[in-house]
């Protein structure tokens, strides 16, 4: 099962991302999480310990990988690379391993199909078609606003975009401009998670002015979620109210795609 968290910045879609991974990894399935955010933060989300976190370091940065499996230094543009470079070794290599879920951090630069033309890009494109077509169980994929990094050649491989949204209408309209993005792609599996809900008035909002996405379910207002980003707590341990919605949540997203699939 393969699954993109998208949404605009700062509506808790790397917060989703670490709830779902864990929720799986604790059902007992295999879990690859992939950080594709130009921000790196999935790793505190998950509440990594520092030893664990002093591993990980963005592919996109890795100046001397690059150049070794390109052919040209990274910030370079023109000339020959190669625009297929190896990278089936990189997601077990340069992964870590914490309660049953294992982090890999991409990096960014532009991953769009009309972004720069460089050794870093071609690295990167690589490595997600590479993940896309991969076996894993459960591979989540954090990534960031739109989708088209995902490209007409691999979006078939992903079983569900998850959008994550606010209760306004400025968040739920990034997420119908999200919809068209995904359409013009070719994928209609897509789901709505609201976030930071507030009460039932909330979650009535955004049923009623989903721009046509069906509501997967919703994330309570938790002020705790600060508080455990600063004591370094996955969110999953800290605040039980968005462990067991996450829990309900991955329940019913593997029960529907089951469904559609069979």
């Amino acid at each position: 099962m393969k699954l993109a968290i998208s949404g605009k910045g700062g509506v808790g879609k790397t917060t989703l991302a670490a709830l779902l991974a864990q929720a799986y990894a604790d059902a007992g399935r295999e879990v690859l999480a992939v950080d594709a955010d130009p921000a790196p933060c999935l790793a505190d989300a998950l509440g990594l310990p520092p030893d664990l976190r002093a591993q990980l370091s963005p592919i996109a940065e890795m100046d001397e990988l690059i150049e070794e499996r390109t052919g040209a230094k990274p910030g370079t543009t023109g000339g020959f690379f190669t625009l297929n470079p190896r990278v089936e070794d990189l997601p077990e290599r340069f992964s870590v391993l914490h309660r049953d879920v294992r982090l890999l951090e991409m990096g960014s630069v532009d991953l769009g199909g009309s972004g720069c033309i460089c050794p870093e890009s071609a690295m990167l494109k690589t490595l997600f078609t590479h993940l896309l077509f991969r076996e894993d169980d459960v591979l989540i994929l954090d990534m960031y606003a739109g989708v088209e990094h995902l490209g007409r050649a691999t979006v078939d491989f992903v079983d569900a975009l998850v959008i994550v949204v606010e209760p306004t209408r400025r968040s739920l309209g990034t997420a119908a401009k999200i919809k068209t993005l995904a359409a013009d792609l070719g994928l209609d599996r897509l789901w709505l998670v609201g976030n930071k809900v507030r009460g039932e008035g909330d979650a009535e909002f955004l049923a009623a002015e989903s721009p046509g996405i069906p509501l997967l379910g919703t994330l309570p207002h938790a002020l705790d979620v600060q508080t455990a980003d600063r004591q370094g707590i996955a969110v999953y341990d800290h605040v039980a109210a968005l462990r067991d919605a996450a829990t309900a949540m991955a329940r019913t997203l593997s029960a529907q795609l089951e469904e559609s699939q069979s």
